[in-house]
């Protein structure tokens, strides 16, 4: 079962149209599951559940179950499903759940990655065996699992989208860790923006896993969208299984690499990225840092100001947050050290730190570390916190974008959306 939507821009009545010729494929069903993007995704995820919902009541469902694919992200509330799906907890056989990527018991066993494969993605760094695990209510007994998610250039996985809703999405620490380590052994710089890699793989290797053990009929709704001042819809990738999942992912990469890397004349001294409401804590901000890490994007020793006064915290989790106030945010170089020192610390962690803080060398000898450029919070964490995760401090109150409009600075709204690139390098 296929179905590529594309259109500038792509319409509900489309979209929907798009989705009964789906609906009309299945046979009767009773239960399904659906799987989506958490809070942190604005896209158009509300048009599809919404649209799929009305359909599959018409079929005669009785209950519609959603799963928030947070991966490490924090759970979602109430509100934020409704809003996320455009679909209220009142409404008829709707159930809504947050995976719970920290509890056994909302886990079950697949398989695992053999200590060569995953040495071989982490260049020797990693050489074990890897359990992969992911939420068992995909064994559970549904007629029909969707899974909707977007692609975007991302950090750790070239581009989001595909079976990144599966790993890391709903899948427990251990794997999710392994390709955020495989992924920041080759760096953002050579990463993002790339379809082939080995987080990719990792991602990919997993899934297959858990693709073998589902027996029921399986679902990729693949959006691209652009994000202005509303989301504007461009493409819907509807196919099925996990060669369906591999398809989509390779038409929404191509779409999503032509709308979203803006292009510059010239490296950066300062830039601003404006971090909206829907990223509530430096984990997910941190994408402020990422996208602006292509090679000569940012001039030696310019800032990247991450300007967000809504955020107070690190990691909504308490854990995680503890753990990045351990470690703070370091080059490569640093963390590697770090690491051999402390063996057992969490390497999920131990990749944002490196990503957030981008590329530097350490000198074990001497403790110095020199960074290719700055990165500074305007938040509302105090500057000593700021200080002593070794990064830098603004005060948000005094940040105005007309200090910012010179050629060598750029006021990014809404920040951590778009890649950017030099033109020089433009395909």
């Amino acid at each position: 079962m296929t179905v590529y939507l594309e259109g500038e821009p792509l319409t509900e009545e489309k979209i929907t149209e798009g989705l009964v010729k789906l609906v009309e494929d299945l046979g009767k069903i009773k239960r399904v599951l659906v799987i989506h993007t958490d809070y942190t995704r604005v896209d158009f995820t509300n048009l599809i559940a919404r649209n799929l919902y009305k359909l599959l009541l018409e079929k005669g469902i009785e209950e519609f179950h959603t799963l928030n694919a947070s991966g490490t992200h924090r759970a979602m509330t109430v509100e934020e499903f409704e809003k996320k799906l455009g679909i209220s907890k009142y409404e008829r056989g709707v159930f809504f759940h947050n995976h719970e990527f920290f509890n056994p018991e909302a886990l079950e066993f697949v398989g695992s990655l053999s200590p060569d494969f995953v040495s071989e993605m982490t260049e020797g760094d990693l050489e074990e065996e890897i359990p992969v695990k992911v939420n068992k209510m995909l064994f559970e007994d549904f007629d029909v699992i969707f899974f909707i998610n977007g692609t975007v250039p991302h950090e750790s996985t070239g581009f989001s989208g595909g079976l990144k809703i599966v790993i890391p999405g709903i899948a427990s620490p251990e794997v999710v860790d392994t390709f955020h380590w495989a992924a920041v052994l080759i760096g953002i710089p050579r990463l993002i923006g790339t379809v082939d890699n080995p987080a990719r793989k990792i991602i990919n290797r997993a899934s297959e896993l858990v693709f073998q053990k589902i027996k029921i009929r399986s679902f990729t709704l693949n959006m691209v969208y652009e994000e202005e001042e509303e989301v504007i819809p461009r493409a819907l990738y509807i196919d099925e299984g996990y060669e369906g999942f591999l398809r989509a992912y390779e038409k929404a990469c191509e779409l999503s690499a032509k709308l979203h890397v803006k292009y510059l004349d010239r490296s950066l001294k300062r830039a601003v990225q404006v971090i909206g409401e829907e990223y509530d804590e430096v984990w997910t901000a941190g994408k402020g840092s990422y996208k602006l890490q292509r090679p000569g994007v940012m001039a030696k020793g310019g800032q990247i100001i991450i300007y967000a006064p809504h955020i107070k915290k690190f990691h909504s989790n308490p854990q995680m947050d503890k753990w990045i106030r351990e470690i703070g945010y370091h080059c490569k170089d640093y963390v590697k050290w770090y690491l051999k020192k402390h063996p057992d610390f969490n390497k999920n962690v131990a990749a944002h730190v490196i990503n957030v803080r981008g590329a530097g060398v350490f000198d074990p000898e001497t403790g110095k570390e020199d960074f290719e450029f700055d990165v500074i919070l305007a938040t509302s964490i105090p500057e000593d916190e700021c200080k002593a995760v070794n990064l830098g401090y603004m005060d948000p109150s005094k940040i105005r974008k007309e200090d910012f409009m010179d050629e060598y600075s750029l006021w990014i709204e809404p920040g951590g959306k778009y890649l950017y690139d030099l033109k020089e390098r433009r395909r």
